[in-house]
């Protein structure tokens, strides 16, 4: 059922809508505050605003103006409703987005063609951008979620760098679109190639947590260090279903089954659970032989390379283990095909190389990877934002956008605060600034202005004192709350924010995300604790 949101200060007129409205969910807004928390609690859901023109606080230009500034009006059309028939107004309406208008007193019929024109032709756009959009955004989407997974795995560590990961890449994705040519019996799409490709990107994941002198070891390995060793399937699989994030992304899926199963084998003899033929999927099937022909003729520090023919002879006589006999006619019939993709990658400029591992070992061992800016950058505004929430814990979390003058605090907070959880123009608020004084919010709104994108985090602390019933506040850069009178308690916190930035050039200040949490450090209070009374801290 399609959404309407409505919005009118008078409740009469509301009511006069949502009858013509007959067939679609409503939703109403009293002015144009609660219109924007309306829009962006339900963002993708409403496929039309209806929107009177004269309203308290905030009027319909106004919210117009913000909803053009976040570009919601590209998805969301907007029929202003008014009686002011002037020029003036209806000219600066249609500059500032609206689609149409419709006059009081309200004609039924007028109201239902409108509504229902313009929902549908806002449908068929929605539908056309989708269609061009869907490939190029499914690309997108797998990439950045590659880059949040690695972001989660570089917890862990890993001694192999190289061009390994690519070369398996590679050949799965030549082994793949061979498969297709010569049978459907996988119903194999371009996205699932594309999906299996990407994944394969993850298939050893598990090896980071295998011990350095067994994953380094020259010689060979013991029967207790192979058992170690063969654990890095089943671990790989584990780290995946342990992601806070994504974990029902199909790339994800698909990640987790070939990190668990591409040490399987046809016959049933591979590990960690012995499945056979066709229970193996097929994703694991190809990028498993995918693998076996780079390791054979990669040097490693156990084992000289062997040739390409060596190495498509080896596989071919099952000497590496059985692999799925339509999948070995697939890798003889374009071998050649992927003889020139290593040698390819064999002769790889060796500064490139260099570099690529320098990178490698940099993103590696740094410990912070969370919350560094140049990994920041490549999140998607939302993701960067939960993974900062995650990284903090205790306290509560807020955000504030310049586009929408929305500050928005999670449920928790908002219920402990006794204010709403989205509240537009925050130093205007006097449920807000009854906490918290409008000259400490502009103090507030200043440290982070004067922040930058090249150093976004803000610190600052939130020193509570307490004497008997009275309690006052100060928000200072100092960790030391100072002297104050005997019989006065004194609590700290921690103010911990990160501005954001547009990504383009000039980058322009956006917002702010944050979290209030205990200095455990200091009093070590409350330690461990995430849900507590804001009242009693502020």
């Amino acid at each position: 059922m399609e959404k309407i949101l409505i919005v009118d200060d008078l409740p009469m007129n509301r009511e006069i809508l949502t009858d013509m409205l007959d067939g679609y969910e409503i939703y109403e807004a009293e002015n144009g505050r609660e219109a924007i928390a309306q829009l962006k609690a339900h963002l993708t859901e409403i496929s039309l605003v209806l929107l009177d023109m004269i309203m308290p606080e905030m009027d319909g230009l106004d919210v117009l103006e913000i909803m053009g500034d976040n570009g919601w009006l590209s998805d969301i059309p907007v029929i202003m409703i008014s009686s002011d028939d002037s020029a003036d107004v209806t000219h600066k309406a249609y500059e500032l987005g609206c689609t149409e208008f419709i006059r009081r007193p309200f004609d039924a019929l007028v109201v239902q063609k409108r509504c229902r024109n313009i929902i549908a032709l806002y449908s068929k756009q929605k539908k056309l951008v989708d269609l061009f959009a869907d490939q190029f955004y499914e690309n997108e989407k797998n990439s950045q979620m590659m880059v949040d997974i690695l972001a989660h795995i570089v917890e862990f560590r890993n001694n192999e760098c190289g061009m390994h990961v690519i070369n398996v890449q590679r050949f799965t994705e030549i082994i793949l679109r061979e498969l297709v040519t010569r049978t459907d019996k996988y119903d194999l799409t371009e996205k699932d190639i594309k999906l299996i490709t990407n994944a394969a990107a993850l298939h050893d994941i598990g090896k980071i947590s295998i011990p350095d002198n067994i994953l380094n070891k020259p010689g060979k390995l013991t029967n207790e260090e192979f058992q170690i060793m063969k654990s890095h399937s089943a671990a790989g699989a584990q780290m995946l279903d342990d992601l806070p994030f994504h974990k029902d992304e199909p790339i994800v899926r698909a990640s987790h089954d070939i990190a668990r199963w591409h040490h399987e084998r046809w016959d049933g003899r591979g590990y960690p659970d012995g499945l056979k033929g066709d229970d193996i999927p097929i994703g694991a099937q190809v990028v498993s032989l995918a693998d076996v022909y780079d390791a054979l003729t990669a040097e490693r520090c156990y084992k000289k390379a062997f040739s390409h023919e060596t190495a498509i002879e080896m596989i071919t006589k099952g000497e590496c283990g059985q692999f799925n006999p339509l999948i070995l006619e697939c890798m003889n019939a374009c071998s050649e095909q992927m003889r020139l993709v290593k040698e390819g990658t064999q002769n790889i400029n060796k500064n490139d190389e260099e570099e690529i591992k320098g990178f490698a070992r940099e993103l590696l061992k740094n410990d912070a990877i969370y919350t560094s800016d140049r990994l920041l950058n490549l999140l998607e505004y939302e993701k960067m934002k939960n993974r900062f929430f995650e990284g903090i814990t205790g306290g509560c979390s807020f955000e504030y956008s310049v586009n929408t003058r929305m500050l928005s605090f999670s449920k928790t907070a908002a219920s402990a605060l006794g204010v709403q959880e989205s509240i537009i123009d925050p130093v205007h608020d006097k449920a807000l600034c009854s906490i918290l004084k409008a000259d400490t919010l502009k103090l507030l709104s200043a440290r982070f202005r004067a922040s930058t994108p090249d150093s976004p985090i803000v610190q600052l602390y939130l020193h509570q004192y307490i004497t008997g019933s009275e309690q006052t506040f100060r928000i200072d850069t100092a960790e030391d709350p100072g002297s104050y009178p005997p019989g006065t308690k004194c609590h700290t916190y921690r103010l911990i924010c990160r501005t954001t930035w547009t990504l383009e050039a000039p980058q322009r200040y956006t917002g702010v995300i944050g979290k209030l949490v205990p200095n455990e450090s200091a009093y070590g209070i409350m330690k461990g604790v995430d849900i507590f009374d804001i009242k009693g801290i502020l």
